[in-house]
């Protein structure tokens, strides 16, 4: 793929969009972020900062916000961005969206925005994810961590974690290869661990213990709000760990090996570098 146009990054401040979007400024090439504090202010719920995103824009890496809400939001864009000139997106989910025991609000409203991108008639590649390694070292989990307990609702369920790094590293190969185009890849990394497990590695990397503590699906949702999430999110976070909780999230997936060639990284490798970088000091 060659371009003199900008490559729209839709989450741009994200922990997928910045990944994205380093290596394509790596490669010289240019990049447009779509954000709140971006030089041209977008947000998901304002349309009025829609059209001044989107032009001049043929090519996209679209990672949704969280809940139905956003994922409406989000297909109402890329139609209206179609509509303007976009052609080539490269879009973000969830592992196992349309797969059965997978009924709840957050995953239907996934598997809907994939439908509705692909009627927008853009050349689309889609990349399923397995949770991100990194929720502990650059999300809400963060303090959890901190904390020395991690308060989620995953019960005895196991998920193949995927190194971020691995995440931008296949989302820039799709975006810069058209051979993508019509693909849909599954990513996870190389084992599946559950969050006993996930707190063990922790704790060797840290070097001071992180337990897990097992929270009820509506105590953990109450303590996400409590913590400012909202409502919607929290709620689509509930359904999410839901599905590791039921066991349906036990196995692994070779989509890194299908775009970049080499096998994923593991978490107890990302546990270790994020340590040296003293995210999780006291």
């Amino acid at each position: 793929m060659t371009t003199t146009q900008p490559i729209l990054i839709l989450g741009g401040q994200g922990k997928t969009g910045r990944r994205v979007a380093a290596h394509l400024t790596a490669r010289q090439l240019p990049v447009r972020l779509a954000s709140r504090s971006a030089e041209q202010p977008f947000d998901w719920y304002d349309e009025s900062t829609w059209p001044a995103t989107a032009a001049g824009i043929d090519t996209a890496y679209l990672a949704p916000p969280v809940g139905p809400t956003g994922m409406t939001q989000a297909g109402r864009f890329i139609q209206q961005a179609a509509a303007e000139g976009l052609r080539r997106v490269v879009m973000l989910s969830g592992r196992g969206v349309g797969s059965p025991g997978r009924d709840f609000a957050v995953y239907e409203s996934n598997l809907e925005l994939e439908h509705t991108v692909k009627d927008s008639g853009v050349d689309l590649t889609i990349v399923q994810s397995s949770w991100f390694a990194q929720g502990f070292s650059e999300d809400f989990f963060l303090d959890y961590v901190l904390a020395g307990e991690l308060r989620l609702s995953a019960g005895e369920g196991g998920e193949a974690w995927i190194d971020l790094d691995d995440v931008g590293e296949v989302m820039t190969a799709v975006l810069l290869d058209d051979r993508h185009i019509g693909q849909t890849y599954v990513l996870s990394g190389p084992r599946v661990l559950t969050l006993p497990e996930i707190a063990a590695e922790l704790s060797t990397a840290i070097g001071r213990p992180v337990n897990y503590v097992d929270l009820e699906p509506e105590e953990h949702v109450a303590e996400l709000v409590a913590y400012g999430v909202p409502a919607e999110d929290a709620e689509a976070v509930r359904d999410l760990f839901a599905v590791i909780r039921n066991h349906r999230s036990e196995y692994v997936s070779d989509g890194v090996q299908q775009v970049l060639g080499r096998a994923p990284r593991d978490f107890r490798d990302y546990a270790r570098t994020a340590a040296q970088t003293g995210v999780w000091s006291a």
